[in-house]
């Protein structure tokens, strides 16, 4: 069952000890936004998923996060969010972590629900266990027309 969040309220995440982000809804119009991104667009063809992953993630958080606790600059003071410190936070890598499990993976969890019988890599049937007793005897097949 699908449970529609029809508020779409910001919440906060818990990312870290001290760390917490508050963000917007994982929209079909975030990720479509995020997916358009000119820095995804500028990876050169033939990129990591590794690199697709992170640029996407930072495309996704640019978009989602509207404010943040527990981020400061190398001096311990705090600073505002902005796009730059975005991709920054997500450069480190528990956050990043952090970031996809409890935002990111929600929406492809849900994509992955969405049909409980996937077929086996080998075909439908390859891995599916019978049902029924086999015949007791060999029988005539119905004649043909």
């Amino acid at each position: 069952m699908i449970r529609l969040n029809l508020t779409a309220t910001p919440q906060w995440l818990d990312l870290a000890p001290g760390l917490r982000l508050l963000v917007g809804p994982l929209t079909t119009a975030l990720m479509v936004s995020a997916r358009a991104d000119p820095a995804i667009e500028a990876l050169p063809e033939g990129a990591t998923q590794e690199a697709l992953a992170l640029a996407m993630a930072k495309a996704v958080a640019r978009r989602a996060v509207l404010d943040w606790e527990g981020v400061g600059d190398a001096m311990g003071t705090i600073v505002p969010v902005t796009p730059e410190g975005i991709d920054a936070l997500l450069e480190i890598w528990p956050v990043f972590e952090a970031f996809q499990t409890q935002y990111v993976a929600k929406g492809l969890i849900l994509d992955a629900e969405k049909n409980v019988s996937a077929p086996s890599p080998t075909g439908p049937s390859a891995v599916a266990t019978d049902t029924a007793r086999p015949a007791r005897a060999l029988v005539q097949t119905a004649p043909q027309d």
